[in-house]
């Protein structure tokens, strides 16, 4: 009882000092209980079945990759936890105490911070689970089923996960604690701290870092038809070395460079921040790559957001381009079938055009046609007209495609080779694009040419000007389809009030959250690093103070150091965001530039906010 009694008054005493850890872990519990809330409460079960499972498919790989998160966010607070206790315990051992019931000691510590944050947590979550799911709906633009009420399911998964993962991390401190030495208890927060690395080691480290970040660069935006997608998953592991190297050989080897150019070194406060730097490099750097990496994934996070619901937007305009698609071989159908749908409700748009099939699998277009339709229809067309040899391929709107790059490909057409150099994914025909397939087009003279080769086939297309009138008109369309037994007639019907794709617009809220979660992780990674080290830095400041050195001058001092930590991470991020950014962009065929501009400035609003904090704080804690 005497035991957990100091505990408890320890951690009574510290809590201000444990603040920035208690409401770092409460966020990460948080966000993983309103996902797991999302699953077990149902509110998109309204969507339908289809799109049920795909939302809660990915909230669930969403939830995975946040368990993998905590779990290394875990992995350093729990250290930094054991870092700021080790010198405090040391003491107890001058008082007799064994290492194991100073071990003893720490866990009942560590899990009264790890009860409070889960208290806080999952306390937050169940008050604010209905405003989260309105939120997410508002973003996602669908019209969810809010539940206001409790999900203890997913209170209870929250909760194991997260216990499971402290509890080890707590276990692995005690482990540490019996097994280390008082010399190594009471010097732990300095041991490696203050020690310049060989310049060899770094010139060697910076030399492969910079080479592996350029390999992952290249391979994030090299096209081609074959390996796109293992170039892709090979790019995010050389990226995430390369960093790790940049951190702690490039960087630290410039700052030790610095260091020797006196014309550089003794202006300002320059003397006093820059050889701070050098001096806790070969500590901090694994958190600065650590930050980085997770400030690439924020950006790409919501680049990816937006681009899904760009893409979105594109196949639901592709797909509803025309209500009702007729593809015949009986000319005059076009007035039959008007007269029907237009009795059914009014017709906005009419278009209608030929097409020929020289062979089989191959359906040929008119480009004059084409063009003229596509303008009547309102689509944008700025196609030039392919020469002799050369054919355009309609494809259809995809989310993403890992073939980039694909060269001219020879296709044989009526006994004749076609280079086939575009694949057009914009809407000129409809839905007909994508359940066909074998349409190209060819210039005017061309098509004049294959006429007399093959079968003349006509296309009409027809818009409804109110959706409600679709079901009406699709059963007169049957009608008429049913009636032209002896010739060939079939029809393409789009029902405007198809939800199939709603799972997208989910997943584009779930990355700008996905976003928003990994923006703030970095910031609270920083503030609690630069925290934890203003407390070890009391000493040196007293020590410059007695040396003469007044507040204003160690006050612009603590403004450089933190300001070039925040800086250093950002810089690397900004740079390699833009590769993954761009990247992105190519697989799903947008540009997503303003994108990468606006998520970076807003990391870049979450640092500066940070870095004033910490500021504010460490010249507190060490003036």
């Amino acid at each position: 009882m005497r035991m957990f009694r100091l505990a408890f008054i320890n951690f009574r005493n510290s809590f201000k000092s444990y603040l920035s850890l208690v409401l770092s872990l409460s966020f990460t519990i948080l966000i993983l209980f309103h996902f797991q809330n999302i699953v077990y409460s149902a509110p998109f079960a309204v969507l339908g079945e289809h799109n049920k499972e795909y939302i809660d498919m990915l909230v669930q790989a969403v939830s995975v990759v946040l368990g993998c998160f905590m779990f290394f966010f875990l992995w350093y607070a729990t250290n930094v936890f054991l870092t700021r206790r080790k010198r405090e315990i040391g003491i107890y051992i001058f008082m007799g105490m064994s290492n194991r019931r100073i071990a003893g000691l720490y866990m009942i510590e560590i899990s009264l911070v790890g009860i409070t944050a889960l208290a806080m947590g999952t306390g937050l979550g169940v008050l604010s689970g209905g405003l989260f799911q309105m939120i997410m709906g508002a973003v996602s633009e669908l019209a969810v089923d809010v539940q206001f009420g409790v999900s203890w399911k997913a209170v209870k998964v929250t909760a194991v996960s997260f216990l499971a993962m402290y509890l080890f991390f707590a276990v692995k401190g005690f482990w540490n604690i019996t097994h280390s030495s008082v010399l190594g208890l009471i010097s732990a927060a300095r041991q490696n701290e203050y020690v310049r690395m060989p310049g060899a080691v770094l010139s060697a480290k910076a030399a492969l870092g910079a080479g592996v970040l350029a390999a992952g660069y290249y391979l994030a935006n090299k096209g081609g038809a074959q390996n796109m997608l293992n170039n892709a998953l090979n790019a995010v592991v050389l990226v995430i070395i390369g960093v790790y190297l940049l951190f702690g050989g490039l960087i630290p080897l410039l700052f030790q460079a610095l260091c020797g150019s006196k014309r550089f070194l003794y202006q300002g406060q320059r003397c006093l921040w820059i050889n701070q730097m050098v001096f806790r490099m070969r500590k901090n750097y694994r958190t600065y790559a650590m930050v980085c990496i997770v400030g690439i994934c924020s950006v790409t996070a919501l680049a990816t957001g937006f681009a899904l619901k760009e893409r979105y937007h594109n196949m639901i305009f592709f797909d509803n381009q025309y209500t009702f698609q007729l593809l015949t071989n009986q000319s005059g159908l076009e007035k039959t079938a008007a007269a029907l749908i237009g009795g059914a409700g009014e017709i906005a748009c009419q278009t209608s055009l030929t097409t020929l099939s020289p062979d089989a699998g191959h359906l040929v277009l008119k480009y004059s046609e084409v063009k003229r339709t596509a303008q009547e229809s309102g689509a944008v067309f700025d196609l030039p007209e392919p020469v002799e040899d050369e054919v355009y391929y309609l494809s259809h709107q995809i989310l993403m495609s890992f073939l980039l790059n694909e060269k001219p490909k020879a296709v044989t057409i009526g006994g004749k080779e076609y280079q086939e150099t575009r694949t057009v994914m914009d809407a000129y025909i409809g839905h007909m694009q994508a359940d066909l397939q074998c349409f190209y087009i060819v210039s005017d003279s061309e098509y004049e040419r294959l006429k007399g080769q093959g079968t003349l086939l006509y296309i009409h297309n027809y818009k409804l000007a109110d959706d409600r009138d679709f079901e009406a008109a699709r059963s007169a369309v049957d009608v008429l389809i049913s009636n032209t037994d002896e010739n060939f007639t079939a029809r393409v019907a789009v029902d405007p009030f198809d939800n199939d794709l709603d799972w997208v617009k989910a997943l584009h809220a779930l990355c700008i959250f996905m976003f928003l979660v990994f923006v703030v992780a970095c910031g609270c990674i920083m503030f609690m690093k630069l925290y934890n080290d203003s407390f070890e830095e009391k000493e040196r400041y007293l020590v410059l103070r007695k040396l003469g050195f007044s507040a204003g001058t160690l006050s612009a001092s603590i403004a450089h150091e933190l300001l070039c930590a925040y800086m250093l991470p950002f810089i690397v991020m900004a740079v390699s965001a833009y590769f993954s950014v761009r990247a992105l962009g190519r697989t799903m065929y947008t540009s997503l530039l303003s994108i990468y501009v606006a998520s970076t400035l807003a990391v870049l609003t979450v640092f500066v906010l940070c870095y004033l904090l910490s500021v504010a704080v460490y010249q507190r804690n060490v003036l």
